[in-house]
């Protein structure tokens, strides 16, 4: 069995979400997806609209995703890709370069993002239409 893994905060998920899992899954035949803690994306500066608990449940539902772990911290990703017999890990290609020191453990890809939309471009456009 061929297995990949990608990670993600995948909060406020859009069909650029769907189409990464989506792809990422038809590069093997087990998607693992790790999903940042509520804790760690306060490390991050960053804040979720939804919860770790509630992001998760959204991503089984998901036919693409086979598997949801919690993603702690930035160096987690060499033991995860390890204790999880993952063969290829992706991300999309914002990332380009940014984990490439995981090709001595399995393929790396980074995927094309969906043109037209992204998280940060639905928070900019809800802001806008809340602040008329």
């Amino acid at each position: 069995m061929k297995k990949v893994i990608t990670y993600g905060t995948f909060d406020l998920l859009h069909w650029g979400h769907i189409n990464l899992l989506k792809r990422a899954r038809e590069l093997g035949d087990y998607l693992i997806v790790a999903i940042s803690t509520d804790e760690f994306n306060d490390l991050k500066n960053k804040k979720s609209y939804h919860s770790y608990e509630n992001r998760k449940m959204i991503l089984e539902s998901i036919r693409y995703v086979d598997e949801v772990i919690p993603e702690n911290t930035w160096e987690q990703k060499i033991d995860d890709v390890i204790n999880n017999n993952v063969d290829v890990f992706v991300m999309g290609d914002d990332w380009e370069g940014k984990f490439d020191f995981l090709k001595d453990y399995c393929e790396v890809v980074y995927l094309p993002r969906t043109v037209g939309i992204s998280t940060s471009k639905i928070k900019k456009d809800l802001f806008s239409v809340r602040n008329g």
